[in-house]
């Protein structure tokens, strides 16, 4: 079913940007008007392959990565080969595959500050600490329901979305061991409520931080979209609240010690997005600067605590900051490298260009955005979000806060539709699937719905018609 979704997605996209219209070039972008040749079609097709691959990822195991990572070579290659044999100047090439990349770079290296400090806090048992003690409290199962979504909801937009949802179903798998009804809900439910509460962050989900970092919105701008989002959230959790049994799990274990420095590591992590924030919005720094510093202390925090585990009083164990980076999702990591790049690639034919006058130009912004947020649900918000922005539509802040909202909510229609989604299917696997989210996704969908109606009525004042421009 998913694979027919996927598909439909990918058939319907590749008709739309076969169409032969002229595309019109962005301010400061390499467009050529070359939707309708040859190498267009063979970079299209490249892509839809590799895509396929990345949605089969659970059937054949290969890792996303390394499909997409060949296909941006391969329409790199073709787009190079195009426009030679067009005519067109390759230096200007040159120029649009670094701008791309710098795109990448930049994200890729404050995602990976961010997995680092994760991973040390993982390591450190805060997160254990946290799961013990909720497991230990031996709350009902409502209780669990509603405590753990809540807690996605707030943990999402620091920790971000995926972190957060492996965080709150290891809890709920322990809590309603035997109880596979439960879990499968109270699943569905995290990853509501995780998309839900990072889509008012720019730390929260992936989508959020490349609007954030490119510009687009202020970083408090986001918070505009924060009842939005609590309402996508409210809506579906209280019509599955009524399917919750209202019963007491019989689940207990032992408590679990945070090790020396977790604390620490929790308040550093705090004041490096505090430090990333203040540089980007007061000295309009990159981000990456500001993640950059906050590793370079963690680096230092973790010689001393490695010093401090040579001593006898710290039984532990050394801590060491270079193995929290290599156990990063490399695969994650560089799957957005072979994305990015790939969408880069068919940009510079000028298809972004002519989906963006289709979508923004003849369905209308609103209706746009909120075709944003279901095709997130049926491919992936990623390169969806990545598209729009390399459309750049002229819209207001309004407007671009609905595509913010709409791609980081949209996602959880469907389990396939989110980074979360996924990894909870890997997690609780034969618990929660496919089918046991569809049974839900009416009510997701009426979340979603509302959620951009409470947009809609409450930032009214903010869709003026005024484009933005970068800044």
């Amino acid at each position: 079913m998913s694979k027919f979704f996927s598909f439909f997605s990918c058939f319907s996209l590749i008709a739309l940007l076969f169409s032969p219209s002229a595309a019109q070039a962005a301010e400061g972008a390499l467009v050529l008007n070359m939707t309708g040749s040859i190498y267009g079609f063979v970079s299209i097709a490249i892509f839809v392959i590799a895509y396929s691959m990345v949605m089969a990822e659970e059937f054949i195991h290969l890792p996303k990565s390394k499909p997409v990572m060949v296909a941006a070579g391969l329409i790199w290659a073709v787009v190079a080969i195009g426009v030679g044999n067009e005519g067109y100047d390759t230096h200007a090439l040159e120029g649009a595959f670094r701008h791309v990349f710098l795109e990448f770079a930049e994200l890729f290296i404050f995602l990976l500050v961010a997995m680092t400090f994760i991973n040390a806090m993982t390591e450190r048992n805060v997160f254990e600490a946290l799961r013990s003690w909720l497991v230990a409290k031996n709350f009902s199962f409502r209780q669990v329901f509603w405590i753990t979504g809540v807690l996605a909801f707030f943990i999402s937009p620091i920790a971000d979305n995926l972190t957060t949802a492996l965080l709150m179903c290891a809890v709920v798998m322990a809590v309603g061991a035997g109880n596979l009804a439960f879990v499968s809900i109270a699943c569905i439910n995290i990853v509501v409520a995780a998309n839900a509460g990072g889509a008012f962050s720019p730390f929260g989900d992936i989508t959020t931080l490349m609007v954030w970092q490119k510009g687009v919105l202020g970083f408090f701008e986001f918070f505009a979209i924060f009842f939005p989002s609590v309402v996508n959230y409210l809506v579906p959790a209280a019509i599955m609240h009524f399917a919750i049994p209202d019963e007491q799990p019989q689940s207990a274990e032992a408590g679990v010690t945070m090790k020396p420095g977790a604390k620490r590591i929790v308040v550093l992590f705090l004041l490096t997005i505090a430090f990333t924030v203040s540089g980007h919005q007061f000295f309009h720094l990159p981000p990456v600067f500001g993640m950059m510093s906050g590793l370079g202390v963690l680096g230092f925090f973790g010689f001393y605590l490695k010093k401090q585990g040579e001593n006898s009083s710290y039984a532990n164990g050394p801590f060491d900051v270079f193995s929290k980076v290599a156990r990063a999702e490399w695969d994650t990591l560089l799957f957005f490298y072979g994305v990015l790049m790939c969408v880069g690639g068919l940009s510079v034919f000028g298809y972004m260009a002519l989906a963006s006058e289709f979508m923004y130009g003849d369905l209308g912004a609103t209706n746009a955005n909120i075709l944003v947020g279901i095709l997130s649900a049926i491919v992936d918000n990623i390169p969806v979000m990545f598209a729009v922005l390399t459309m750049f539509p002229a819209m207001d802040q309004g407007q671009w806060l609905l595509a913010t909202l709409t791609a980081g909510v949209g996602g959880s229609m469907l389990s396939i539709g989110s980074a979360a989604g996924v990894a909870l299917m890997g997690q609780a696997r034969g618990i929660y699937t496919f089918f046991s989210h569809l049974k839900w996704t009416w009510a997701i969908a009426l979340g979603y719905a509302a959620s951009i109606y409470a947009h809609l009525i409450i930032n009214a004042d903010l869709f003026d018609n005024i484009p933005l421009s970068l800044n």
